[in-house]
C-alpha cells in the first residue's frame, strides 16, 4: 500500500501558490513540491493529489491519499466529480486539472482520508510547508498557463 500526503497553498486566491506531496511505501519515502506564479488554493490541492498519483511507476496500485482539502475529497467520495463530467463541467472551475485527475484515478486503486489542516498532522504539516515554501520561491515559480489563459478571458 501506497501512502500519498498533499497540500496545497496560495498566497492571495489567485495569487503565488504551491502543492507539497509526500509518497511512503515501506522504506520508500519521496517528497514533490512546486511553485506557479499566479494559481489557487483549490488548483493547488488538486494539482497535488495528481502528482502524487502521476509519480506511482505501476498502475493498480493500492493509495490511499490523505489531504485537507474537502473541495477534493468531497468532490471524489461524494461521486459530484462524475456529474460534472457528465455536463461537461458547465459551469465548474479547473476542468483541465479534473480530467487529469480522472485518467490517472482510474489507473489505481484510491482511496481518501481527510485530514484537519493545521493540527499538528506531522506529513500534513510538512506538505504544507513544502507547498508554502514553493509559493515563495519566485526563482522557481511555473506558469499555470490554463489557469492564467481562463482568468484573462473574464477580464
Amino acid at each position: 500500500m501506497i501512502e500519498l500526503y498533499t497540500d496545497g497553498a496560495s498566497r492571495g486566491n489567485p495569487g503565488p501558490g504551491g502543492y507539497g506531496v509526500i509518497l511512503r511505501s515501506g522504506q520508500h519515502y519521496k517528497e514533490l513540491s512546486e511553485g506557479f506564479r499566479k494559481t489557487t488554493n483549490n488548483r493547488m490541492e488538486l494539482l497535488a493529489v495528481i502528482k502524487g498519483l502521476e509519480a506511482l511507476k505501476k498502475p493498480h496500485q493500492d493509495v490511499v491519499v490523505y489531504s485537507d482539502s474537502k473541495y477534493v475529497i468531497d468532490a471524489v467520495t461524494k461521486r459530484w466529480v462524475y456529474g460534472w463530467l457528465q455536463k461537461g463541467f458547465a459551469g465548474k472551475k479547473n476542468k483541465d486539472l479534473w480530467i487529469r485527475f480522472l485518467n490517472v484515478y482510474k489507473l489505481h486503486n484510491v482511496r481518501f482520508v481527510w485530514v484537519k489542516g493545521h493540527a499538528g498532522h506531522a506529513e500534513n504539516e510538512r506538505c504544507d510547508y513544502l507547498a508554502v515554501q514553493a509559493s515563495q520561491d519566485s526563482t522557481q515559480w511555473k506558469i499555470d498557463s490554463v489557469f492564467e489563459v481562463a482568468e484573462s478571458k473574464l477580464l
